[in-house]
């Protein structure tokens, strides 16, 4: 069975703040009936979950970086009921805190270029001089886009060279770009590699990773359409690289998210009666927040930003509310303070439509997902997107713009999928959506029948995890 590590910012449930956790953490479950056996390194936070948790060390070292001498330790669970080996690099003073990017003021901290250089360097460092080797190095997004490079051109690391390296890019926005003065925080290389670096005039770890990695993919097939369509600057460079690019779509850890033993939940789903388990969810998420029965409950859950849509939801439901529109809606996330403040001023000035929460609570989100009728995401781009995933699991329909893997994923009812479909994420697309939304509530039998057709749908990990598979054996086969 071939061995793959996953190497990752992220890892639901050590540590997440986005989609790449919950991937992270649920792919290295479904691989071995694949046939790989997966592993997990991540940084050793000091957040909720890494607290009260014991340690045992398997590997230590040290290397340069600049001026410091950066020693790392690395280690797994004494007990580990994760399903998988998850190894964790600990870097004290770096990687020590309680929060995964961003600092006390809210942005991002401003040792970042040495935070992500040292993980990586750590990582590699231990690969080349340990016992353990792994098959595949599959590496997620930005922050470990630079390892492709090291294992490859890296003076002290050419013992790893022919381990083939996969990118997996959950989201391309984020280029992990740093100023060429910190070219000396990377592992010793010759300098006629500065050009593979080089994008813009900075070190673009995104791109330096789609030019190293033997095999890029995205987490939906139309997100990797649409970044070959506009990319913005690396258009270019994600033509160049077509060859080896593909889009794999995410799946749902079936086991986690499973209405009828999940945790967070006080009304579980029973005998699957979905439309008590729906009834009994929705009628405590109202009370909890005292807002209107009678009519569709509409969910948000997620970071509350302009890529999301949050800032278009708020003017939006302004304007529907405003006009007496008979629906009501949760709002559970955070994000962009002047965000933040718009929608807590809609839930003062709706106390009895609107309900804003500013917070991450997965108890909360779960709630959302079973109590709600539809789960709106008006982002305006979505390289996978699996709150529409979670929506459907739990009898939520998906109310949804056309892009990324939301287009995989949701076709509109109109062509007989299984949810409501609007393009061009703006305040009157919106709002038109909404309308569907509430005129489809309207019609119970047809409401009714499109959630019995969401619950049987098949969104698991295991056909996302054979494609994987086979993706890795490709990349052994063509080292023979």
């Amino acid at each position: 069975m071939k061995k793959v590590l996953h190497i990752s910012s992220e890892c639901y449930p050590a540590a997440k703040a986005g989609g790449m956790g919950d991937v992270v953490g649920a792919l290295p479950l479904y691989l071995p009936a694949a046939g790989a056996k997966s592993s997990v390194i991540i940084p050793k936070y000091a957040n909720k979950w890494f607290k009260g948790k014991t340690f045992k060390a398997v590997a230590k070292g040290s290397f340069a970086m600049g001026p410091y001498q950066i020693d790392y330790k690395i280690q797994t669970l004494k007990k580990n009921t994760l399903g998988y080996d998850l190894y964790c690099v600990d870097l004290p003073g770096l990687f020590d805190r309680d929060s995964i990017y961003l600092d006390v003021d809210g942005h991002g901290y401003k040792d970042e270029p040495q935070r992500n250089i040292a993980f990586q360097t750590a990582v590699v460092d231990w690969l080349a001089k340990g016992k353990t080797s792994f098959d595949i190095l599959n590496c997620h997004d930005h922050m470990t886009g630079l390892i492709p490079f090291m294992v490859k051109y890296a003076t002290a690391y050419q013992s790893l060279s022919s381990t083939p390296t996969v990118l997996t890019i959950h989201n391309g926005m984020y280029k992990g770009e740093f100023d060429w003065k910190i070219a000396n925080y990377l592992p010793p290389y010759s300098s006629q590699h500065d050009g593979i670096l080089d994008w813009d005039h900075k070190i673009n770890s995104l791109a330096t990773a789609i030019k190293c990695a033997w095999k890029v993919n995205t987490v939906s097939p139309n997100y990797m359409k649409e970044i070959m369509r506009d990319a913005g600057p690396m258009t270019h460079l994600y033509h160049m690289e077509e060859h080896k690019c593909l889009g794999i779509l995410n799946g749902v850890d079936t086991k986690l998210w499973d209405p009828s033993t999940d945790s967070f939940l006080e009304h579980k789903l029973q005998d699957h009666v979905w439309v008590k388990f729906k009834q009994q969810n929705k009628t405590a998420l109202l009370k909890q927040f005292g807002l209107k029965s009678r009519r569709p409950l509409v969910g948000f859950i997620g970071r509350l930003t302009d890529q999301k849509g949050a800032d278009l939801l708020a003017e939006a439901l302004d304007q529907k509310l405003s006009s007496n529109a008979n629906l009501s809606m949760i709002i559970l996330g955070t994000g962009d303070v002047s965000i933040e403040a718009r929608l807590q001023e809609l839930a003062k000035k709706y106390p009895k439509s609107v309900a804003t929460y500013i917070a991450y609570d997965e108890g909360l989100a779960r709630s959302i997902y079973a109590g709600c009728d539809y789960l709106i995401m008006p982002s305006r781009f979505e390289p996978c997107g699996l709150n529409q995933l979670f929506a459907m699991r739990y009898g939520t329909i998906p109310v949804v713009s056309d892009v990324g893997g939301l287009v995989d994923t949701v076709p509109d009812i109109s062509i007989k999928g299984n949810g409501i479909v609007f393009g061009h994420s703006n305040i009157y697309a919106i709002q038109h959506a909404l309308e569907r939304a509430i005129a489809l509530y309207k019609e119970k039998n047809t409401f009714k029948s499109l959630r019995s057709k969401l619950v049987k749908l098949d969104y698991s990990w295991s056909k996302s995890a054979e494609t994987y598979a086979k993706l890795y054996q490709s990349l052994i086969n063509s080292k023979v």
